[in-house]
């Protein structure tokens, strides 16, 4: 067995943290129109991106995880997952990894029952441990705080083993900023898949503005 695989046949969860370690961005895609969401993703794809997740508001979204999860090179995961039943149909259809956009405790551990990677969405430092010592190995940081890179840096000074993931909010302009101040990685959302661009089948703008992205938090640091 590939030492990076869980018992379950995925990709275990601390594989799963240094890859998007590695990564520094995930592209994550919320639309009311499953052709759209595979064109758009698509283009993320072509711009680069490698972390993928589709949040359950998606229409098709089960088939969507399952369709990207054939291809090679990309992790898929399911976004806005709620309920246990939720976690266990994602991660049939294909889905490395388990994103909330709140803290549910079932949802954490259910996750690590299947060996997949959980991030719950926190929004305090209280949250945030709770989170980690649920076993989520990753805290997604929503929704945006006022003090954004900075409140990251403040936080990791006592939490420093936390995995924070911004997402709420992460920008090409501030996503560089996220990741110097500490955070795990990053995840774009409507400031990569804008919502006029999807209804205007641009998807060679969501390309190149994936590019830029990836180019912006890869940059070499100072």
């Amino acid at each position: 067995m590939n030492p990076n695989l869980s018992s379950t046949g995925v990709l275990s969860a601390d594989s799963f943290v240094r890859l998007f370690k590695q990564e520094r961005a995930s592209a994550i895609l919320r639309t009311n129109h499953q052709e759209a969401a595979c064109n758009a993703m698509n283009a993320a794809m072509r711009g680069g991106f490698r972390i993928l997740e589709f949040t359950l508001s998606v229409p098709g979204a089960l088939e969507l995880i399952a369709e990207f999860s054939k291809k090679p090179g990309v992790v898929v995961g399911a976004g806005t997952v709620l309920t246990v039943e939720e976690v266990d149909r994602v991660v049939a259809a294909g889905a490395q990894f388990v994103v909330s956009p709140v803290m549910d405790v079932a949802v954490i551990q259910r996750a690590k029952e299947l060996g997949v990677a959980s991030m719950p969405g926190t929004s305090t430092p209280t949250e945030m441990l709770q989170a980690h010592r649920a076993g989520a190995p990753l805290q997604k940081l929503f929704p945006e705080v006022g003090t954004g890179p900075m409140w990251v840096k403040q936080t990791l000074g006592p939490l420093p083993f936390l995995n924070i993931v911004p997402t709420s909010g992460v920008t090409l302009a501030n996503a560089a900023a996220y990741l110097e101040a500490g955070s795990a990685a990053v995840g774009f959302v409507n400031s990569l898949f804008v919502p006029e661009d999807i209804k205007a089948g641009a998807f060679d703008r969501i390309e190149a503005r994936a590019r830029a992205m990836l180019e912006a938090v890869n940059a070499p640091r100072p």
